[in-house]
This record gives C-alpha cells, sequence and structure tokens, in this order.
C-alpha cells in the first residue's frame, strides 16, 4: 500500500490494533505500526503524538457528543433525562464501533500503564458531565454524585457488552441506574 492512500490515520489505528492484540503492546513499535499500515514513522506521528495516542485519539469525541447531549436535552427535562440523553449518545456512538471498542478495550485491560490513562478519561468525562447537571440548574453535591453515578453505569454497562456482544448497551446502563436508584432508595442496607 503506497503512502498516498487516503486515511493513513484510520489505517494507523487499524494496525496498530491488529499488532497490540497479536503481539502484545510493549512489543510493537511504532515503526511496525507504521509499515502495516503502508506509511513511514514519520506519517504516524503527524497524526499521533505517542504509541498510547493511537488508542487514545479521538476519545474526547465522546466526552464532547455526551455533554452536547446532555444540554441539548428539553430545558424541562428531569437531570435524570438529560443524563440518560448523554448515555444514549455514548452507546450508539460505541454500537458504531463496537469491533474496535471491545479489542481497543481488551489492549487497554492488559496495560497498567494504559489503564491510568483510561480512568484519567473516565474522570474528564465525569467533570463534563457535572459541570453541564450544573448547568441545567442541578447544585453540588449532587450533579457531580449524579454525573458519577452515570459514568459508573456507563462503565459497568460497557464491561458486560464488550463481554457478551447480544447485550442492549444502553438499556444495561438505564437499568444500572435504575438498580442503584432503587438500592439507595431502600430502606434495606
Amino acid at each position: 500500500m503506497g503512502r498516498w492512500e487516503p486515511d493513513a490515520a484510520g489505517r494507523l489505528r487499524a494496525a496498530a490494533l491488529e499488532l497490540f492484540t497479536a503481539v502484545g503492546y510493549e512489543e510493537t513499535t511504532v515503526a511496525a505500526i507504521a509499515d502495516r499500515a503502508g506509511v513511514t514513522s514519520r506519517t504516524f506521528f503527524r497524526y499521533f503524538a505517542d504509541k498510547p495516542e493511537v488508542l487514545f485519539a479521538g476519545s474526547e469525541g465522546l466526552e464532547v457528543a455526551m455533554a452536547a447531549a446532555l444540554a441539548a436535552a428539553p430545558e424541562d427535562a428531569s437531570p435524570r433525562a438529560a443524563l440518560d440523553a448523554a448515555l444514549d449518545e455514548a452507546a450508539a456512538l460505541l454500537v458504531e464501533r463496537s469491533d474496535f471498542a471491545r479489542r481497543r478495550h481488551a489492549v487497554i485491560l492488559r496495560n497498567p500503564a494504559l489503564l491510568e490513562r483510561e480512568t484519567m478519561k473516565m474522570a474528564r468525562l465525569t467533570e463534563s458531565l457535572a459541570a453541564g447537571l450544573r448547568d441545567r440548574g442541578v447544585t453540588d453535591p449532587v450533579a457531580t454524585m449524579m454525573a458519577h453515578a452515570g459514568v459508573a453505569a456507563f462503565r459497568v454497562a460497557f464491561s458486560a457488552w464488550v463481554d457478551e456482544p447480544a447485550i442492549d448497551l444502553r438499556h444495561t446502563m438505564a437499568d444500572n441506574l435504575g438498580a442503584l436508584a432503587r438500592y439507595i432508595g431502600s430502606s434495606n442496607p
């Protein structure tokens, strides 16, 4: 494949994921990724700052899309309905890219440094959702707790969906939040 072929960034992501899965993240070099994608290492660095970035580039798009969906919820929507709109958006994006999302997740779980970076990404997502809830008039600490609960519901559902592709990701997120609300609302410990 020549260097002039379109979508070098996409080819680099695909090549990286193939190599990370086949030989391991640590064992894969930027040169090997570039070679597999049919480009030079220099081209790799035009698109990605470093090797981890090939897995994380574009992930801020999830945060932006979720925050936008929360903000776009009708003004009279409850905070939970606005949070549900953000989770709906996340599910739609992940289902659209299900193969990549599942394979990426497997690579991240096997590498502590990548797992730490993913955790930091989730912390930024939580703060973004909390800010969106505050913009809708939810005061702290409730806005922060709701954002944490939403991200927790998202993460638990995502892990289940990765393991069992037949699971409906969006409904599992909603079920997780509902179960939490019922448990908190019950008088049973």
